[in-house]
């Protein structure tokens, strides 16, 4: 087995932001053991810009290099870029050539035995409740073009710290961050065809399908509303505060 090697630049940053986040929230990890040896792609659901940490969070006590496909705009900022790509995180570009050369990246890392993590819905959810959207393709194209596994990643409380698109952070009460790590997904019906959009899309509904589930699980309720379709989004709205769905902070 291939050792995992945490880039020196991510345990400097694990080094100061770990004691702030064990202070300020509580962690409740289920389906760790679902976890595979060598690589793989986890696929989370988006719910905060904080999200990424706590997930960066999970894998460190988890023994895993946080290792991440990052908006190519927050990837070339003059400071925070650097940070990141010293860190190993791969950008992708909103062109069609640079997101296939993100996605072979990605692919190659996952073939060598590392383990990308890529956001189904590639921005943060704009469902009222905060529930997962439709997804975009790159998580289970990298899976199947590398014939590793593809784990679904639930998480629920990063939106009680900062809910998405405002900007008041909520540190107490402590709040509870739940992570689930799902079987790896069933590809089999997909592999040895090619890729088409069709095919990718429809192995994407099952994965947002599944992360749904695992949601509902934590939360104890269903969806009341369809879907998010993320190809019609606008832009945010300013006062999108989250109102209209069940806290599940404790």
């Amino acid at each position: 087995m291939q050792k995992r090697v945490v880039p020196r630049t991510t345990r400097v940053i694990a080094f100061f932001l770990r004691p702030l986040f064990r202070i300020f929230s509580k962690r409740d990890y289920a389906g760790v053991e679902n976890l595979p040896e060598g690589g793989y792609v986890l696929a989370p659901n988006h719910l905060s810009h904080l999200d990424p940490l706590f997930i960066a969070l999970f894998m460190l006590d988890n023994n895993v290099p946080p290792r991440f496909l990052g908006k190519d705009t927050i990837m070339d900022l003059p400071v925070i870029g650097r940070i990141l790509r010293s860190a190993e995180q791969i950008p992708v570009y909103r062109s069609t050539e640079g997101a296939a050369e993100s996605l072979r990246a990605a692919v190659a890392a996952v073939n060598d035995g590392q383990i990308i993590t890529i956001y189904p819905e590639g921005t943060i959810t704009r469902d009222p409740a905060a529930w997962p959207m439709s997804g975009r393709t790159g998580a289970v194209r990298v899976a199947l073009a590398s014939g590793k596994p593809l784990i679904p990643v639930m998480q629920w409380g990063p939106q009680a710290v900062l809910w998405p698109y405002s900007k008041r952070l909520r540190l107490l009460p402590r709040k509870t961050i739940h992570v689930r790590v799902g079987k790896p997904m069933d590809l089999s019906a997909y592999e040895g065809k090619p890729l088409t959009e069709e095919l990718l899309h429809a192995a994407t509904d099952e994965l947002m399908d599944t992360l749904t589930a695992m949601m509902s699980e934590v939360r104890g309720e269903l969806p009341s509303t369809p879907r998010i379709d993320i190809h019609t989004l606008s832009k945010p709205r300013s006062n999108y505060k989250g109102q209209n769905y069940k806290r599940l902070d404790s």
